[in-house]
């Protein structure tokens, strides 16, 4: 079963975010607390969204967690998945598959014209079933990402607007 999470799903959505770090062979990266994550989902402005996957029995095995983007060539919004992940022990089931096609029915029931998302290069098993779904690279792009020192240097203290 696929549903939109709720504030009490916040302790599991953490717990696979922490799975997911560890299996991407990131863990040490992960600084994200429940109460940040429940201020992103459900805050006065939340900025992402949260699906999750349950059991029969009720027991949450995966989550997509998601936000809006934009294409200026398209003029809509779209989405960008940031994170897919279900439990190695439920995988097999169908969970992945129905996540990814709820956000795509979400796409076509709102006009968005884009489902995105970014994958390990050498996460293979992904890879092949993304593609077995009829996504495609984008290999002409190359993702750049500031954090850290290099964003703190490019926008901290004395930098001016427009500058």
């Amino acid at each position: 079963m696929i549903r939109t999470a709720t504030p009490a799903d916040v302790p599991a959505v953490h717990d696979l975010i922490r799975d997911l770090a560890e299996y991407e062979k990131a863990l040490h990266e992960v600084r994200t607390t429940p109460e940040q994550l429940h201020e992103a989902l459900f805050g006065a402005r939340p900025a992402a969204f949260a699906h999750v996957a349950e059991t029969e029995a009720g027991d949450v095995v995966g989550f997509a967690l998601w936000f809006l983007n934009f294409s200026t060539w398209r003029g809509v919004h779209g989405i960008y998945l940031e994170d897919l992940y279900v439990r190695p022990e439920a995988r097999g089931g169908g969970h992945g598959k129905a996540l990814l096609r709820e956000l795509a029915r979400i796409c076509v029931e709102r006009g968005y014209e884009r489902l995105e998302w970014s994958v390990l290069d050498w996460n293979q098993p992904s890879i092949d079933f993304y593609e077995s779904l009829g996504a495609r690279p984008q290999s002409e792009w190359s993702v750049y990402r500031l954090t850290d020192g290099a964003l703190a240097e490019l926008g901290g203290p004395g930098v001016r607007p427009g500058v």
